[in-house]
């Protein structure tokens, strides 16, 4: 009975609390939040509002088997190692 009585004075306090706090509205605080958004030309993009996104359903496939089972990777290039001959050291040659 008095743990009831204590949690009941305490949420009457509580909820008086919230409506004398400092402020003028909850959200006080954000101004400059809110000047950057007054000052930007157009937020919201119109382009999301298009709910009709084309695409191919083929080439989602092909980009879905990519990402599951990816392509090898291409072979380093040959390299060529020329010892003596015409010049003085060794001359490495790299041929794609």
């Amino acid at each position: 009975m008095i743990l009831i009585l204590c949690t009941g004075l305490l949420a009457g306090c509580a909820a008086d609390y919230l409506n004398h706090y400092d402020s003028v509205t909850l959200a006080a605080g954000d101004s400059q939040k809110f000047n950057s958004l007054l000052q930007t030309v157009d937020p919201l993009n119109p382009a999301s509002k298009n709910t009709r996104i084309e695409g191919d359903g083929q080439r989602a496939a092909a980009v879905a088997q990519n990402y599951k089972f990816p392509p090898p990777p291409p072979p380093p290039p040959a390299i060529t190692v020329n010892v003596g001959g015409a010049g003085a050291g060794v001359t490495t040659n790299t041929t794609p």
